[in-house]
């Protein structure tokens, strides 16, 4: 059995200098009494150097694990040993910490790095990071138990070490000491020296000497900051790619240690794969919660989502989005205020709504897009509200009146639709909803809820509060989740509402099933400029681009939504389009094709103009190729297989594993193509990096983590 935990902390800042911050750190050894299951820790090996800017030092350190006697009495030991190994380098002001478990060794190891260092905008600010990991390979058969209680106490002491810190500072602060001098060169030394001995003042008290921090190796003289009074207040990150923990905290809102780790493990994940066109934090941190912060079904979710907004140009449904005319009367639904939590406030008099005329009017294509039109208003206006309030808005509550509710409501195709709505919502917009008031519910409801709760989220489920008649008045009712001024006139309140008021659809709205069908909003939706393609194990997907003159450009953006694949680029001047004889292998179940003819020969029939590149699932990878001859290019996907051996090497069971693995299942791939004039092209990115790319709403104010290639090549 073999389990691997990892973690990755924020970027924690303390607003204190590097060496003010040290001489806090050192306090804590031999012994911490504030961390009571540090028992002490004793020094193994030492180095300076000759300039005294480096400092190594090597301990061991005895801790004492809260675990059931049983088990302790089991694996034989009463206290836990590691190494820690610290390099204090005082010219760049930084500090690592290396430390491992030498008890169970064989059996449990645990790696631990943590590394102080200066905040790039703010010399007299510190910044801290830590990364762990916990790789169980046996334990007497309680391996489970062993990282529960592992992991228990390590996000534990977490938080726990950053206050120990500041303890320190507060009582070098009290014992005089607010500032420490830094290192200086040895040639300054001497000038240091020289600048004692001629002063009559003294030097102020460093409080603890085991730092050693003398006057003659630090310098009192600083260059002069940079200002950031705005930073007394605003959370800021130190690197475009990390998060702070106060800028978590402001913005995200309380996290547990291991939460904020999952956090940043799958930001990094997406930043690799993606090319830094990442969606926003909260963004994130919606699928991570939505699947109560399981890493992988997070990712999945996440990614599926990102492909859909992708391939259907979601982000941009607010600036494209026209709804009919006739809606803005007849969809009594709109946003009123905000409720008692600073959260976006919609209300929908559902019960007025005539669901049968709208979907016959407009399709149920065209009320779906007016729903993420929605869904994408009310994100927007949670990023407005956390401003405003100066806390994490990251959901908003739906005031749902069902006053009118009757059969009608319950025609099947109108069911339908709002049964793939709140599949499509539940999907991409997980998290968003904070609470539903549900009010004035007749007694046809509980139909239709058999009806719809089967398909929302038991997480969602929990959200509803249902008010039956008259009784959402008085205490327990609205007046606990809305301040009562702005109570709708409709519900007894004193607030005219701007919602419409909805009613019966004329039926000269009405559309026929070929209207529908044919509408420009509709087809502006079915129809993407992204295909997919099914990959099998042999049948590889192909696409065929003729180029009339060399030097011109084509372009790709793709996504690998399932699998492993390796994408290639062939040309041939013969035309690879089939003929009645010879059909190209189409595979059953699925779209893949497969242009390359089995009698043409690599180098003779065909040629390959790139090296291949393989692309892993999860990845999005956009790049260019100019062309050389006029022809045919063919771009192809095929499934990676396993790496080869030499024959006198047997493949690993991992490999046979994988291959039967792979065998009996399909990959997927989403692509675009386009083939520009060389005149018109603009770095290998071109124009479809920014026009395509899909996260320019999700990922706007965070901070793209690679630059892009300019280069005739494949482009990652």
């Amino acid at each position: 059995v073999k389990m691997v935990q990892k973690y990755q902390s924020p970027v924690r800042v303390y607003k204190y200098s590097f060496e003010m911050v040290m001489a806090a750190y050192e306090k804590r050894f031999p012994t911490c009494p504030l961390i009571p299951v540090f028992l002490g820790s004793e020094v193994l090996s030492e180095f300076k150097s000759d300039d005294g800017s480096i400092h190594i030092l090597e301990r061991s350190c005895k801790l004492n694990v809260d675990a059931p006697r049983l088990l302790k009495k089991i694996a034989g030991v009463e206290y836990v040993y590691f190494i820690q190994k610290n390099t204090l380098n005082w010219k760049d002001r930084t500090l690592l910490i290396e430390a491992h478990n030498e008890t169970f060794a064989s059996r449990v190891t645990v790696i631990e790095t943590c590394s102080y260092s200066v905040h790039p905008e703010n010399e007299d600010w510190t910044c801290f990071e830590q990364s762990a990991s916990l790789d169980i390979k046996s334990f007497f058969g309680f391996e489970n138990t062993v990282e529960k209680i592992a992991m228990k106490q390590y996000t534990a002491n977490i938080k726990r070490g950053k206050e120990v810190i500041e303890h320190y500072l507060n009582e070098l602060i009290a014992e005089g000491v607010t500032e420490i001098p830094r290192w200086v060169q040895l040639e300054k030394r001497v000038q240091a020296m020289a600048t004692v001995q001629s002063s009559t003042s003294t030097q102020p008290s460093l409080g603890d000497s085991r730092l050693e921090l003398d006057v003659l190796t630090h310098s009192s003289t600083k260059e002069p900051s940079c200002n950031l009074s705005s930073s007394a207040t605003e959370p800021t990150t130190p690197d475009a790619d990390k998060l702070d923990a106060d800028y978590i905290e402001r913005y995200l809102g309380q996290l547990t240690p291991m939460q904020e780790s999952c956090l940043i493990q799958l930001r990094q994940w997406l930043q690799e794969t993606h090319k830094g066109k990442i969606p926003k934090d909260e963004h994130i941190l919606r699928f991570l919660r939505a699947r109560d912060f399981n890493m992988d079904k997070a990712r999945e979710m996440l990614c599926q989502s990102l492909t859909w907004r992708k391939q259907f140009q979601v982000d941009y449904i607010l600036e494209t989005w026209r709804p009919p005319a006739f809606l803005e009367e007849y969809y009594a639904g709109g946003w009123h205020f905000h409720d008692r939590n600073g959260r976006p406030l919609y209300i929908l008099r559902l019960g007025q709504m005539d669901t049968k005329g709208l979907v016959k009017a407009m399709g149920e294509e065209a009320l779906l897009r007016h729903v993420l039109s929605i869904n994408e208003e009310g994100q927007r206006r949670c990023e407005e509200n956390t401003k405003i309030f100066g806390r994490p808005i990251t959901s908003w509550t739906c005031l749902v009146d069902l006053e009118g509710l009757n059969m009608r409501h319950l025609w099947r195709p109108g069911v339908k639709a709002l049964l793939r709505i709140i599949e499509v919502v539940e999907a991409n917009y997980p998290e968003t909803l904070g609470r539903l008031l549900i009010v004035r519910a007749p007694r046809v409801f509980p139909v239709l809820w058999t009806l719809v709760s089967p398909f929302i989220n038991e997480n969602t489920r929990q959200k509803f509060l249902i008010y039956s008649g008259n009784n959402y008045h008085g205490v327990g009712g609205l007046v606990d989740y809305i301040d009562r001024e702005i109570i709708p006139d409709f519900l007894g309140g004193d607030c005219l509402c701007n919602v419409p008021e909805g009613g019966l659809v004329p039926k000269s709205f009405y559309q026929t099933e070929e209207e529908l069908e044919t509408s420009d909003h509709i087809r502006l939706w079915a129809e993407t400029i992204y295909q997919s393609g099914n990959i099998f194990k042999g049948a590889p997907h192909e696409i065929v681009i003729e180029i009339l003159e060399g030097s011109s450009v084509i372009t790709w953006d793709f996504d690998i939504l399932k699998g492993d694949l390796v994408f290639n680029i062939f040309h041939s001047k013969r035309s690879p389009q089939t003929t009645r004889k010879d059909p190209p292998v189409s595979t059953p179940g699925g779209n893949s094709v497969q242009l390359i003819e089995k009698s043409w020969v690599l180098g003779v029939d065909y040629s390959m103009v790139e090296s291949p590149l393989v692309c892993r699932e999860g990845e999005s990878i956009q790049g260019s190729h100019v062309t050389r001859w006029p022809g045919f290019y063919i771009l192809q996907w095929k499934m990676k297989g396993p790496p080869l051996v030499s024959a006198t090497t047997l493949p690993s069971v991992d490999d046979v594993l994988a291959t039967l693995q792979v065998s009996s299942h399909k990959c997927k791939v989403m692509y675009y193509t386009e083939v520009l004039a060389s005149e018109d092209f603009r770095g290998s990115m071109s124009s479809l990096e920014s026009c395509h790319s899909g996260f320019s709403q999700l990922s706007a104010g965070t901070s793209s983590s690679s630059q892009s290639q300019s280069s005739s090549l494949i482009s990652r």
